[in-house]
């Protein structure tokens, strides 16, 4: 048995007190907090035990604060870290606590699963590359012509897929999605792929165009052929990659 005695013997001082003010206009219910309308005060502890020094909370103060709670298992936060080497198709992480990441995907051959609505029958069919930028609960897909990684200047398109708004966010409809502070950089990305391509597709959103020609019928001529995505049928939407990373 452990010998926890020295542990409960040993003697922890107050150093520091934290403040948080909160606008007044804010709900404080569950203690979510909007960081924009908050405000941190600092105090150091006396040798008497009382506060002194108040003053904002600095950046070493905030820093030191974040290793400490790093520190503990379950405040860790893997999101948006990488477990391993850096995927070679990223392009850009915003690292922020609600941050993002894109990537983008070469013109590959997948499984797509449509509604009995549609009239398209479920099947692989090639697909064009695509441009994803993916946040815990939220995703957008863009098209891209041709195969090449994209940089800041590469013209986006609209993705000529179903549910799938103007602005290329997806509707997940009844998708169960799991990503919290806990998943990696590797594991977001591999997880919203899954979750697209492993939902239906049902119906087009706005009223934009999705492609040149009919969307449905372009999906009737492209299941099971094992033709090349038709890049001419692929619409620009007025965006280039570094529209979207701002």
């Amino acid at each position: 048995m452990n010998n926890v005695s020295q542990q409960f013997n040993e003697q922890y001082l107050p150093v520091k007190a934290l403040l948080i003010y909160q606008s007044a206009e804010q709900e404080s219910e569950n203690y979510e907090y909007k960081p924009t309308e908050i405000y941190v005060e600092s105090y150091d502890i006396g040798k008497h035990g009382n506060p002194i020094n108040a003053h904002p909370l600095s950046l070493k103060e905030m820093s030191t604060l974040s290793e400490l709670l790093q520190s503990t298992q379950e405040l860790q936060n893997n999101y948006l870290q990488c477990k391993g080497v850096i995927p070679q198709n990223l392009i850009y992480v915003n690292s922020q606590t609600n941050g993002y990441a894109v990537w983008y995907t070469t013109p590959q051959e997948v499984n797509l699963f449509f509604s009995d609505a549609l009239g398209i029958p479920s099947g692989k069919a090639k697909i064009p590359a695509l441009l994803w930028k993916a946040a815990k609960e939220r995703l957008e897909v863009f098209a891209l012509k041709g195969k090449n990684k994209p940089n800041a200047d590469t013209p986006l398109y609209y993705a000529p897929l179903f549910n799938l708004s103007q602005n290329g966010s997806v509707c997940m409809g009844t998708v169960n999605v799991q990503i919290d502070r806990q998943t990696y950089l590797e594991q977001l990305m591999t997880q919203w792929e899954s979750y697209f391509f492993n939902s239906y597709f049902t119906h087009t959103l706005g009223n934009h165009r999705h492609s040149k020609g009919n969307l449905i019928q372009l999906w009737q001529g492209q299941i099971g052929t094992g033709r090349d995505f038709p890049q001419d049928e692929l619409i620009k939407n007025g965006k280039t990659l570094k529209d979207i990373i701002r």
